[in-house]
């Protein structure tokens, strides 16, 4: 019910001003390397010092074509920067298409696909990849298709699938082929019983998605902060005789760092999910829907604002 609620808030004008407005530094930065492509580039040259990065220009549910335009142009610069200087086969990137058109009120997919397809040959040229972000289950066939369409030039764009979908094992088994990259998350958005498993339900879910994956030719990224999930993740890649190598775990920066880098310390792939930008405020309320620890900071300093 918390959850619930902090998701819809997030969709509130009155609390992103009053978020926006208040004493919440310490926490926003927790989560979010700051608002500049400069604060992005500090941050990423720290973390790939013994980890991975993939970094996220924060926007989504654009509903303007000149934000979406924005938006690339501004990855197009990221990839730019990344490649001259150096960190490209460290670094790559993820995007969310609602942010490159997919919400937009004509041609839409039409839209996203061409702007995805531009970050997609800038990437390219500056020698990484790209992974496309999964968003809430009603664009779920779209971005699957784009993928696919954006697969047929660069088949190293990685997918995104949420355990917490009722679809997603199917989807696991669809995408588990050879040269494939598919990141597996719980999923941080409000779904509705229909499309979703419950609470109890999702560790169960993305469990069994793990084996699918695991068992498949692709490259598993498997995100979770959750320890027993990434021993279960350790156990999978072993039985099927995965080196180091043949999968990523990956965790947001500011959730469990040290847990990070011993992970990276003992030799495995770990990979930190990096966003940046002024578009915080809906990333950021997620966030403190799923680690409910940072909720009584949060209420108390909204509380004693002023």
């Amino acid at each position: 019910m918390l959850r619930s609620a902090l998701l819809a808030a997030s969709r509130s004008r009155a609390v992103r001003a009053a978020v926006e407005a208040g004493p919440f530094d310490l926490l926003v930065n927790r989560f979010v390397a700051g608002t500049t492509v400069e604060d992005a580039l500090t941050a990423a040259r720290r973390i790939t010092a013994d980890r991975l990065v993939t970094v996220d220009h924060l926007g989504e549910d654009t509903t303007d074509r000149a934000q979406a335009d924005a938006t690339v142009a501004a990855y197009r610069t990221l990839l730019g920067r990344l490649s001259h200087e150096g960190l490209a086969d460290r670094v790559e990137v993820s995007v969310k298409l609602s942010a490159l058109g997919q919400s937009l009120a004509v041609d839409a997919d039409k839209i996203a696909l061409e702007s995805a397809r531009q970050i997609c040959e800038s990437a390219a040229a500056a020698g990484t990849t790209v992974t496309v972000d999964m968003e809430d289950h009603t664009t779920t066939e779209s971005t699957l298709g784009i993928v696919r369409d954006l697969r047929v030039d660069h088949p190293w764009v990685g997918a995104v699938l949420q355990a917490q979908l009722r679809r997603t094992e199917g989807d696991c088994r669809d995408l588990a082929g050879g040269g494939s990259r598919v990141r597996l998350c719980k999923g941080a958005y409000d779904e509705p019983a229909s499309a979703a498993f419950r609470r109890g339900e999702v560790d169960r879910s993305f469990v069994r998605c793990l084996k699918v994956l695991m068992a498949g030719e692709g490259l598993p990224m498997v995100a979770t902060h959750d320890p027993r999930l990434v021993e279960i993740a350790r156990f999978l890649a072993e039985r099927h005789g995965r080196t180091a190598d043949d999968y990523e775990l990956q965790m947001l920066y500011g959730v469990r760092p040290h847990a990070q880098s011993e992970l990276a310390a003992e030799g495995l792939r770990v990979r930190v999910y990096l966003p940046y930008g002024t578009e915080w405020f809906g990333y950021f309320m997620r966030r403190l829907g799923e680690r409910p620890a940072n909720l009584a900071f949060f209420a108390r300093s909204l509380l004693t604002r002023g």
